[in-house]
């Protein structure tokens, strides 16, 4: 998992700041319903139950 501070680069020259989008989800995975807790499994995102 990238750190908080993690940044993509995307080609078309923007940037995504993809560590603070990470750390927000895992704070708020109890609030995220089965879809969007899917959606991020199927992105490779999963977390230890809390």
């Amino acid at each position: 998992m990238p750190g908080r501070s993690h940044v993509e680069h995307l080609p078309d020259g923007t940037a995504h700041r993809t560590g603070v989008w990470l750390a927000n989800q895992r704070q708020r995975r109890d609030r995220l319903d089965t879809g969007q807790l899917e959606a991020l499994a199927g992105l490779g995102v999963q977390w230890a139950a809390s």
